[in-house]
């Protein structure tokens, strides 16, 4: 699933191309796209609206439109938005045109993503916790969430209302970073594990994102290239091969039917009493 430092990417990459144009044909091939509305109803809405602004929350990308109104996209497990592709195929769930001439393609081979038109973002985004990269996102602030939840830290960093944007990727990186272990309780951190936990957070995703994002699936960027952030991972996906740090075997187990991957010697597992 494509997580904070992809969006990211795609907002960053579509942005030029999609800002300060109208929508001028709006094609829906998959009608169980659109949610809070229909197929033909979002067409009806969209043509003739400007895109004003791209923005990010979490992992949905939020079109601010002329008419008011947001146009919402959650590209969920395998979607993807496509610039100018050669063709359409099977796979493809939406189009749409601009009055610059771009075309813009939602392609989604599972067919789990969603699009919304909504008249106040927060109806769809407003549960979600803090941005990470915010500024407002401070150790304190990460401390307050975690104090809140007695579950395994894996499982804290990918409810996106702690936090939001983070998924399995990355919160094995940052866990790695920090030399924690996945199944750690949220609550029981130490201060000095919690603050080197934020900066492992935000260093992973900001270096996540200089590298356009991480293509271990389907994920590709708008203009069908790939995201190269998966080369610098340490853990994440590695099953079996070496620790960069120790040289011990990377290992897997399940943390609330997620998988989750850590070094078992850098990341110890021990309990902190409280």
């Amino acid at each position: 699933m494509p997580e904070l430092p992809e969006v990211e990417t795609i907002r960053n990459e579509l942005s030029p191309w999609v800002v300060g144009q109208s929508f001028t044909e709006v094609g829906i091939f998959d009608a169980q796209l659109v949610a809070e509305t229909s197929a033909e109803g979002l067409r009806h809405e969209l043509l003739g609206q400007t895109i004003r602004s791209l923005e990010r929350r979490g992992k949905y990308l939020i079109f601010n439109l002329s008419g008011g109104q947001c146009l919402i996209v959650h590209l969920r497990m395998t979607g993807s938005l496509l610039l100018n592709p050669d063709g359409i195929d099977r796979h493809a769930r939406a189009a749409f045109c601009f009055s610059n001439g771009t075309w813009l393609v939602f392609r989604d081979q599972r067919r789990l993503g969603l699009i919304r038109l909504v008249e106040n973002a927060e109806t769809i985004v407003g549960k979600l916790g803090p941005e990470p990269l915010a500024e407002s996102f401070t150790p304190d602030v990460l401390a307050g969430l975690l104090s809140k939840h007695h579950i395994p830290i894996k499982a804290a960093l990918l409810d996106q209302n702690i936090i939001a944007g983070i998924g399995n990727m990355y919160a094995d990186e940052a866990l790695f970073a920090a030399r924690i272990h996945p199944l750690r309780h949220a609550d029981a951190l130490l201060p000095q594990e919690i603050q080197t936990l934020y900066h492992s957070i935000r260093n992973v995703l900001w270096s996540a994102i200089g590298s356009k994002g991480a293509s271990v699936d389907t994920y590709v960027r708008p203009g069908g290239q790939l995201g190269v952030a998966q080369f610098d991972f340490k853990v994440a996906h590695r099953n079996g091969q070496p620790c960069s740090g120790c040289g011990t075997p990377i290992q897997r187990i399940s943390v609330r039917k997620r998988g989750a991957y850590f070094c078992p010697i850098c990341q110890p597992f021990i309990p902190v009493c409280v």
